[in-house]
C-alpha cells in the first residue's frame, strides 16, 4: 500500500493542525496505523498509533491528551488532530502501516511508509 502524509506547515504555539495519512488505490480496512516524527537531529519517535478496527489507540507521553488518531475503516484516510502545539513538536511527520490487528510503537514493525510531512511550531 502507499502513504501520503500531508496537512503540515508553520503554526504558532498553541495553534491545532490536522495531519491525513491517505492510502492510494485501496482502504486501510485491514492495517494498523501509526504516526512518527523525526526533529532535526534525532531519531524518529512514536507519536500515536490506531488498530485495524479503530478501537484501540495509544500515544506517546509527550502528545497524550493534545493528539488524536482517528479513523473510518470504510475510508482510504487516517487522521491525527494536534491540537495546543508546541515548538517541540517541530519535526517531519511520517504515517505507517501494518497489515495487522495492534498498532506497534516500535517503527521497524511497520511495512508501508509515507514521505512525511513537514510541520513546524513557532513560539
Amino acid at each position: 500500500v502507499q502513504l501520503q502524509a500531508s496537512g503540515g506547515g508553520l503554526v504558532q504555539a498553541g495553534d491545532s493542525l490536522r495531519l491525513s495519512c491517505a492510502a492510494s488505490g485501496r482502504t486501510f480496512r485491514g492495517y494498523a496505523v501509526g504516526w512518527f516524527r523525526q526533529a532535526p537531529g534525532k531519531e524518529r519517535e512514536f507519536v500515536a498509533g490506531i488498530g485495524r478496527r479503530g478501537d484501540i489507540n495509544g500515544y506517546s507521553d509527550s502528545v497524550n491528551g493534545r493528539f488524536t488518531i482517528s479513523r473510518v475503516n470504510a475510508e482510504t484516510t487516517v487522521y491525527l488532530e494536534m491540537n495546543g502545539l508546541k515548538p517541540e513538536d517541530t519535526a517531519v511527520y511520517y504515517c505507517a502501516a501494518r497489515k495487522t490487528m495492534w498498532y506497534s510503537r516500535e517503527k521497524t514493525d511497520y511495512n508501508y511508509w509515507g514521505q512525511g510531512t513537514l510541520v513546524t511550531v513557532s513560539s
